[in-house]
């Protein structure tokens, strides 16, 4: 009896042991070979002297004026245990963003950070850290997410850091759209822990878990100073104020409910009075003595002539590719079925179609394309309404696949991919896209509240094709019309621009492209010389020949304009990155060069600054990952079961057992007794 009696104690015994801080590193140490590079569900460590939220706050401050957007963005951190850290926090952004500038405040000192080449930065960064001093570093981890890394936070520190950006804002259908991104969501990877590119590292982020609101306090302002009547104002994202200062000016602030706004994207929408947009020529001047600040930029925005549908719609084949793996499960993929509906409702019996679900394996709803009769359109709709989320987002792999279907001749195909872009592997799917699409074009839906636009708005852009993005199942019917109005005729083709007595340079892009959506042309450059003579743009529209002039003299350089400059170059950049194209090492030193030049955060270059008091004396600080909500609407599925919480699971295993066998124990005991 006492031999049985120590086995159930050396169950109880091996459950506390394995439930001891550390005992699940040091458990999970033979196993790092083994680990792929994924998200993790965030675990208090019980340390009382370490503060594992020290990000306190975000908060953006954003002024419109025209068509561009000024943006600084402000985090506080705040170290409120007794050991000082080294903390870190990963956050998404807009892949339109020009980050130009950062500041660090230490107490009442503020120090402007520098642009450097990114392993000069790190290297300057971990220098400082090691020597105690109070540091900074921003790093573009992808061009739609960046991470802010903050060396010794001393304890009840409080260490400020303002990023500055500019964006271009350009009106789609009249309607002009501010997004700031507030959460980077889950990244599904496969690639293995050991073998990850270091630019990878961010993916293994720790979350929250479904429905926990964000750990710091969220706020956002926005000055809108249009220039011209402003007719609505739509925040459809978050509960907001709107304050008017005139029928031109308006000021948008967050209802003080928004207690939790930063697990979704802040989504502000308005329209000019008349359904106008701004169109017209922008000039600034650089400023000459100043080196890398003497050159001039241009942007020409050109509202294209109003849609005309074409008498007779060509045939056309939809592929259309779903994701239904376990970060679309609930919301998303709700939203995602109501716009499938809409979208494979409306087609013409002329049409084909094709569905492609897709997880960690895909499955063809038909061997070859099926005509969009009233019998086949049903009875797909009806499939697609089972598909239950769950698994892996192995895009890659179903792309291959649909990619793969054989073509009809004479058939104009266009692929459809609906998800909502948590996979890590953006630059090989963009350019898969690219080589492998052929004559075909690709559209991308986003569905959800915070999705990866980088990822969306990449595929869309190597495909040749337009990102939409759904955010909520009302959405869906109108983002469906939206679609079948894009793809029935361009509004501009065989597009032309030519400059008289005006000297432009390096003009983006090198061709301007068809345009389908009813959205301003934009065009940047540098000039020289005289701001004069004129730039002549022209193309063939749906009612004939298209034709628009502009004097240069009527546009005055003013140094308000100074954001063309940051924009320009991020527009450069965009090209010679091709939204994740394989970038060869001409490109890398280009978009090095281009960043430094114009003191641009780039995935080559970064920001640092540092304090250079020595603030910590010891230099050992605790190195703290900010953990991020997940978005709303994404359920726990999308992360999985964590490594980290793996040895908890395990010890709470070992100590049932341990129970079951003293339990067990005792009855053998209560029957020997009898």
């Amino acid at each position: 009896m006492k031999r049985s009696w120590k086995i159930g104690f050396l169950f109880l015994g091996l459950a506390l042991l394995v439930a001891l801080p550390g005992a699940p590193a040091r458990a999970a140490q033979g196993k790092d070979q083994d680990r792929t590079l994924s998200p993790y569900f965030f675990v208090e460590n019980g340390d009382p002297a370490v503060d594992k939220l020290p990000l306190k706050e975000t908060r953006a401050d954003v002024h419109i004026a025209g068509v561009i957007a000024d943006v600084v963005v402000t985090q506080v951190y705040r170290n409120e245990g007794s050991r000082p850290l080294n903390a870190r926090y990963v956050f998404p952004a807009s892949t339109r963003a020009a980050v130009h500038g950062m500041t660090l405040q230490v107490g009442n000192e503020r120090i402007r950070a520098k642009i450097r080449e990114k392993q000069q930065a790190k290297q300057e960064f971990e220098a400082a850290k090691a020597e105690g001093k109070s540091a900074a570093l921003l790093e573009q981890q992808r061009a739609n997410v960046f991470s802010m890394s903050v060396a010794n936070v001393m304890p009840q520190d409080e260490i400020r850091v303002e990023l500055h950006y500019s964006e271009l804002l350009v009106p789609t259908e009249g309607i002009y759209e501010f997004v700031y991104p507030t959460v980077a969501g889950p990244r599904y990877s496969n690639a293995p822990e050991s073998k990850a590119e270091e630019s990878s590292g961010w993916v293994k982020s720790p979350y929250l878990h479904e429905k926990e609101k964000p750990a710091y306090e969220f706020n956002i302002e926005t000055r809108i100073a249009a220039g011209m009547p402003i007719d609505e104002i739509l925040t459809p994202s978050h509960q907001t104020h709107v304050d008017w200062e005139d029928g031109t000016t308006a000021r948008v602030r967050l209802d003080p409910r928004e207690t939790d706004g930063g697990n979704r994207d802040y989504i502000l929408r308005y329209r000019l009075a008349g359904q106008q947009v701004q169109t017209g020529l922008l000039l600034y001047p650089g400023q000459p003595g100043q080196p890398g600040q003497d050159e001039n930029f241009f942007l020409l925005m050109v509202q294209p002539p109003r849609r005309v549908a074409p008498a007779q719609i060509p045939q056309r084949e939809y592929i259309f590719v779903l994701d239904v793996s376990g970060s679309m499960h609930g919301f998303p993929l709700d939203t995602a079925k109501t716009l499938m509906t809409e979208l494979i409702g409306n087609l013409r019996p002329t049409d084909r179609f094709n569905v492609l679900l897709f997880s960690g394996a895909s499955k063809l709803i038909a061997p070859q394309s099926l005509p969009a009769t009233p019998e086949n359109v049903p009875q797909v709709i009806a499939e697609v309404e089972s598909a239950q989320g769950g698994g892996e987002t192995e895009l890659g792999a179903a792309l291959d696949r649909a990619m793969a279907l054989p073509e009809t001749a004479g058939v104009s195909r266009t692929m459809i991919v609906i998800t909502d872009g948590f996979v890590e592997a953006e630059a090989s799917i963009c350019e898969q896209i690219r080589t492998r699409l052929n004559r075909s074009n690709l559209f991308a839906f986003g569905i959800g509240s915070s999705v990866n636009r980088g990822l969306i708005e990449g595929m869309a852009h190597a495909g040749q094709g337009e990102p939409f993005i759904v955010i909520e199942p009302g959405e869906a019917r109108e983002m469906a019309k939206r679609f079948r109005d894009y793809v029935r005729s361009p509004v501009l083709t065989h597009v032309g621009v030519e400059t008289e007595d005006f000297q432009t340079s390096d003009v983006e892009p090198l061709s301007v492209p068809d345009l389908f959506a009813d959205r301003p042309l934009v065009i940047f450059g540098k000039w020289k010389g005289k701001p004069s003579g004129t730039i002549r743009v022209t193309g063939m529209g749906g009612d004939g020949k298209f034709e628009k002039v502009f004097d240069v003299a009527d546009a005055k350089p003013s140094a308000e304009n100074q954001a063309l400059r940051y924009l320009w170059a991020r527009a450069r950049v965009a090209r010679l990155s091709d939204y994740g194209a394989e970038r060869d090492e001409a490109n890398r030193q280009a978009v090095t060069g281009l960043g430094l030049k114009y003191e641009l955060l780039t995935a080559y270059t970064s920001f640092i600054a540092v304090h250079e008091k020595v603030r910590n004396q010891e230099g050992d600080a605790k190195n703290v990952d900010q953990p991020l909500p997940l978005p709303r609407g994404v359920e726990n599925s999308a992360v999985g079961v964590p490594e980290p919480e793996l040895p908890v699971l395990i010890a709470l295993g070992t100590l049932i057992l341990g129970l079951a066998a003293v339990a067990r124990m005792r009855m053998r005991t209560r029957r020997a007794s009898r």
